[in-house]
């Protein structure tokens, strides 16, 4: 009898609570379709759920009175309800709910976009490259320019070895390390060899390579621009060494409390490989570059950041050719810096100054017993303002001053070259509506030696829905004084060379695929031209094409596919040219493909290049093609052996033709390549940066 008692008991608890219990209930949407996985809830409790794939929610809550319904979803603003206490119930039931979200507009500050710009390093884009990537890519060897050569609207150049991006001349692509300007990027060879560029790439935390259409910052670069920048401070010690067959190096940090002060040295000579491998040219010296660099950075304050670098090159070879010995040295040296730091009131200020000077002196350069000699210099001082006014809005604004000089003495030909480029910019970056984003931009520029002023206006329009997807469109003006042999031939009188860019970008990305189209054109205005023995501003030019990439990590586990293709079609009428034609650097199809396959330790590389035939006044060269393989062994935490061969088939390529119609190759049809690596004094398992 008292069990029946309290089971009774227990039943009208039952049914008096659920009596006393209100069902929610409703359904949500984004005003298309049903969003499900919504968190809904009822504030103070602990009362709610997640809806279903149809977007329905049901739940009961015990709570009486007013009461606040809320529900989250990433990507969306939260919506907030107050059910009032007055609202009728139906069977203990609230009406039917019909919540609708809206989609969280980004903040000026949190989109990035992407179009006509690959970002290598730390980067929240997909296609990212770090030090090791950059060392592993391909049969670059360890150099950035070989390893961006790899991206679409990249040109193969082999007799170069320099960036031609979309058509462009090679100086046409500048080079900026933490926003500075850098004079001479490459290191010198003999004519027809391949250049290398002169950076470490363990220098660098970020490299950000545009391909255009890039903001009123950047200035002096018709076609690209890559800026890269270097790393933090350190927060832990670094020692490490490599050596391969033609290169050795040495290199170490050592931080402390907010600073770090890193070195590396570095000595390259093809003396013994040239003794293993005999290549088709006749050294008198085989090539040497024995470089050092350094660099300082400290953590001022938790608003102020100081870095400091200065590298320095000494490069040199000789070469048996035309019964004359060339011989060739080179000296080129680089530092800057800078400092940003928060000024108050949300305003940040950035400041910078750099120094270029390059050295070349060569004997027998043109005909036995010459000497020629050039000296560059080049100041490049720089300070801007940014500010984030708002989630909507950000702005930044500055001024430069490139300070230049140059001389160049050969036989009877000398000139002194003193000029600067005085430049101001701002920009302003704008959320239109939540998903679309307007960049407006101006530069503009002054040449002391004609007073002339440029104005060059520049805007992007992007349509960026979610973080998969982007739609961009650019258009632009950029300018850049030609070499300094043209203004000096002409009494400093040519005017700067400019070019229009308009760029139309579509990205779309998913966990494993990144798929990138771009088609573009651009048009050149006053170009260097050789009338009558002089050289005039009346040249001029186009190129027009479209890139595509696509790099996809799904198809077998462990292996990264990219697939790179560029189609140009370009046309000039500059320097010696007699008609409008085709420049020789430029070839209408470009494709490479690459495979990276990781078993256990071991990646495995595989790539495709291919290059249609190249534009010649005598007749065109044969396609370029080559296959390289790569393999890299992490033998252990601290230790990585990479080995590469390119050319494995062995074809002779050629890049072009002589005046007297002999043809231009590579002094060598393979290049073989192994190198070891080691950390020393490193945490970090497989970091061999020592920097």
């Amino acid at each position: 009898m008292k069990q029946r008692l309290i089971h009774i008991i227990f039943l009208l608890l039952v049914a008096l609570s659920a009596a006393s219990q209100t069902t929610v209930k409703g359904i949500v949407t984004d005003g298309r379709e049903s969003l499900a996985g919504v968190n809904v809830f009822i504030v103070g409790t602990i009362d709610g759920c997640l809806t279903d794939s149809l977007g329905r929610f049901s739940f009961q809550t015990s709570k009486k009175g007013e009461m606040t319904l809320r529900a989250t979803y990433i990507g969306f603003d939260d919506y907030t309800l107050v059910i009032a206490d007055s609202l009728p119930l139906t069977s203990q039931s609230l009406p039917l709910i019909t919540i609708r979200m809206h989609e969280r507009a980004m903040s000026i500050d949190e989109v990035t976009v992407t179009a006509s710009t690959y970002s290598f390093g730390k980067s929240e884009n997909f296609k990212t490259m770090n030090a090791l990537d950059v060392v592993m890519s391909g049969n670059s060897c360890g150099d950035i320019v070989a390893a961006l050569q790899t991206l679409p609207g990249t040109q193969k150049v082999g007799e170069s070895g320099k960036l031609y991006v979309r058509g462009g001349e090679s100086d046409e692509c500048q080079t900026f390390v933490n926003g500075m300007h850098v004079l001479v990027p490459y290191s010198t060879n003999v004519e027809n060899n391949a250049v290398r560029g002169r950076f470490s790439p363990f220098l660098f935390k970020g490299i950000n390579f545009s391909l255009g259409g890039y903001s009123g910052e950047y200035g002096q670069a018709l076609s690209s621009v890559l800026p890269m920048e270097t790393t933090d401070v350190a927060i832990g010690d670094k020692f490490g060494v490599s050596a391969s067959l033609v290169d050795w190096n040495v290199g170490g940090t050592k931080a402390y409390t907010k600073s770090s002060l890193s070195f590396n040295a570095d000595y390259i000579s093809m003396g013994l490989y040239n003794a293993l491998f005999p290549d088709r040219y006749d050294w008198s010296r085989p090539y040497r570059k024995l470089s050092g660099e350094a660099q300082y950075k400290a953590d001022l304050s938790s608003t102020s950041v100081l870095k400091t670098y200065v590298g320095y090159d000494l490069t040199s070879i000789g070469q048996h050719i035309d019964g004359r010995s060339l011989s060739l040295a080179e000296h080129n040296i680089y530092a800057n810096a800078t400092l940003k730091t928060n000024i108050g009131r949300g305003y940040n200020l950035f400041a910078g100054i750099a120094n270029s000077s390059v050295v070349n002196n060569i004997n027998d350069a043109l005909t036995l017993g010459d000497h020629y000699h050039n000296f560059r210099n080049e100041v490049h001082l720089k300070a801007e303002v940014r500010k984030v006014f708002s989630s909507v809005l950000k702005m930044s604004a500055g001024a430069e001053d490139y300070i230049r000089n140059s001389t160049k003495r050969y036989e009877t030909d000398e000139y002194h070259l003193d000029y600067h480029l005085l430049s101001t910019h701002v920009d302003a970056q704008v959320r239109v509506v939540p998903r679309l984003f307007l960049n407006l931009s101006a530069r503009a520029e002054n040449a002391s030696y004609d007073g002339e002023w440029l104005l060059m206006p520049r805007t992007t329009l992007s349509y960026v829905p979610n973080k998969r997807f982007q739609l961009s469109a650019m258009v632009g003006r950029y300018s850049q004084t030609a070499n300094d042999d043209y203004i000096a031939m002409t009494g400093e009188r040519l005017a700067q060379s400019t070019a229009d860019h308009a760029i139309f970008s579509m990205q779309y990305a998913t966990d494993n695929t990144l798929l990138r189209i771009e088609p573009y054109y651009k048009k050149y205005h006053r170009l260097p031209l050789l009338v009558n023995g002089l050289y005039t501003s009346d040249g001029n030019g186009m190129s027009r094409g479209v890139d595509v990439f696509l790099e996809n990590h799904s198809l077998i586990k462990n292996l990264v596919t990219t697939l790179s293709y560029s189609f140009n079609d370009s046309k000039r009428f500059y320097l010696d040219y007699t008609s409008r034609q085709t420049p020789h650097f430029a070839s209408r199809h470009n494709l490479r493909l690459t495979l990276k396959y990781g078993i256990g330790k071991t990646i495995i590389g595989l790539a495709e290049s291919y290059a249609s035939p190249r534009h010649y006044p005598t007749r065109n060269t044969p396609s370029y093609n080559s296959l390289d393989a790569n393999i890299t062994w992490l033998v252990s935490p601290k230790v990585i052996v990479y080995t590469s061969l390119n050319n494995i088939l062995g074809r002779t390529n050629i890049f072009g033709y002589n005046t007297d119609g002999s043809a231009i190759t590579a002094n060598r049809d393979r290049f073989f390549y192994i190198g070891i690596f080691v950390s020393l004094k490193n945490n970090k398992a497989y970091d061999i940066s020592n920097f």
